[in-house]
């Protein structure tokens, strides 16, 4: 467990091998996974849990992730152990949610992911300190490349080989916060409040983790935490102590421009559309060959008749007619998960939150409009994240009239035969026929706010995920599931 974006899928992937879905966007996992491993010859059922800025749960998916923690949930256990993900380049920030998880006393092993990027930005932590700041094993990884996942694994190991036989003791903290060693803090349900950080002319939202409206006393439990968290980043820390570097503010100030960031989208949008066109045609070509050269060996041999017209024109015309517009749907998920890797459909989605909220849409509900162009029963599962009723209704009446998966190869398939060699053509009809269902889905979503679901969206609370590099394997990997 750990905050949102943290990369803790990243992990249970790296530890299960299996393949669920991981993105550069706050928020992806909205139920808990499940996964088996074996650890030190046992098989051990390892979870996935949704991310989380604090224990006092204000959103349904913080409220599965709590209830998991401390045994809640039906039919589930309380956890034996807990890996606890933590952003090596945003400590202190991650450290509100490890001050709360270290309280309920489990066995827990840190795991310091995304150490490459700290790096890289100038950023470095000393595990040792830390570990002994924290009373737990800190094992530094970076879940994307593989990198520390396996002195990770031994160290789960020996928690888990200790807690079989009970002898698990936290380590002493060197320096204990108030209501970690010994002086018990209660943890009031708060609601979550935001803070905005302004670059150019708009302004970034984000969560402050368990912030409550009401707590400004120096002696509060959220004030003694905050305070802890700083003390132990700045001990454990050298080098810069930004979230954010100087890079990503200067790109953050045209991505999200109230209408330099619209235009940008539209612009990265129509660009992906036309390379996809650009490079499926070679592929197309080579497909379409092979089909045509194995109806005219065909052709050769079996004499004319309903046998030969079923074989050459039923089954290899018919096979080869679908499979020749494969490229471009694989490029286009491929294309899709690029974007997401690098951290921009987070900043798409700040940008479009303006245009939303007109409509009567929320601007949480991007991402689940999003997961329609692959396919609208996902993407209403998604609507979970919207806390408002009236806002997630929208959300779901409207996402089936997104273009989802089943219509691109329709709309591959006319667009290239208009448009066979010309892919800027292409490429606008492509985009043509995208943009309808969007038009359709907004248009529906304003009438809807006029009629029957009167009243205003939600602001968007979101936190802008870092930029990275993307990983050609992770992405290759999950575009051909992209859908899920």
């Amino acid at each position: 467990m750990g905050n949102p974006n943290a990369g803790k899928t990243t992990l249970f992937n790296a530890l299960t091998g299996l393949r669920a879905k991981t993105a550069n966007f706050p928020g992806t996992t909205v139920e808990r996974r499940m996964g088996r491993v074996t650890l030190g010859g046992q098989v051990v059922e390892l979870l996935d849990l949704p991310g989380l800025y604090s224990l006092a749960a204000a959103t349904p998916e913080e409220k599965l992730a709590h209830d998991a923690l401390i045994g809640r949930i039906s039919g589930q256990a309380k956890p034996t152990a807990v890996v606890l993900i933590i952003d090596a380049t945003n400590l202190e920030r991650n450290l509100y949610l490890a001050s709360q998880v270290l309280e309920l006393r489990l066995p827990t092993v840190v795991a310091l992911n995304m150490c490459d990027l700290a790096t890289r930005r100038g950023i470095h932590i000393d595990p040792e300190g830390l570990s002994a700041e924290l009373g737990r094993p800190v094992v530094p990884i970076t879940a994307r490349t593989g990198w520390g996942v396996e002195h990770l694994r031994r160290e789960v190991e020996v928690i888990l080989d200790q807690a079989s036989i009970g002898t698990v003791e936290p380590r002493v903290s060197a320096t204990p916060m108030q209501g970690t060693a010994g002086l018990p803090i209660t943890l009031p349900m708060a609601q979550t409040v935001t803070t905005s950080q302004v670059i150019g002319d708009g302004a970034i939202e984000q969560t402050t983790p368990g912030a409550a409206a009401a707590c400004s006393c120096s002696g509060c439990p959220f004030q003694a935490r905050y305070e802890w968290a700083e003390g132990v980043g700045s001990r454990c820390t050298t080098g810069q102590r930004a979230t954010t570097g100087s890079r990503t503010e200067k790109i953050d100030r045209v991505l999200t421009h109230p209408v330099i960031g619209v235009a940008a989208f539209f612009a990265v949008m129509f660009g992906v559309f036309a390379t996809i066109f650009w490079i499926a045609q070679y592929p197309m070509d080579w497909i379409d060959a092979l089909f045509t050269t194995g109806g005219d060996l065909l052709s050769r041999y079996i004499p004319a008749g309903d046998l030969r017209s079923l074989l050459v024109e039923g089954v290899i015309g018919g096979v080869g007619g679908m499979l020749v517009f494969l490229p471009q749907i694989c490029i286009l998920f491929f294309f899709l998960s690029l974007l997401e890797d690098t951290g921009y459909l987070a900043r798409a989605a700040f940008v479009m939150d303006r245009l939303m909220r007109r409509v009567g849409l929320p601007g949480k509900a991007f991402v689940p409009l999003l997961s329609a162009h692959a396919c609208a029963i996902p993407a209403i599962m998604a609507t979970r994240v919207i806390e408002d009723r009236r806002d997630r209704l929208v959300t779901i009446l409207v996402a089936p009239l997104m273009t989802c998966s089943a219509r691109i190869p329709v709309y591959a398939m006319v667009t290239a035969l208009l448009f066979w060699h010309e892919p800027l053509k292409a490429a606008a009809m492509f985009t043509g026929a995208y943009s309808l269902g969007i038009v359709a889905a907004l248009g529906m979503a304003f009438l809807f706010k006029r009629t029957i679901l009167r009243g205003e969206s939600k602001p968007l609370v979101l936190e802008l995920p870092s930029y990275k590099v993307p990983s050609l394997r992770n992405v290759g990997l999950r575009a051909p599931y992209f859908h899920n």
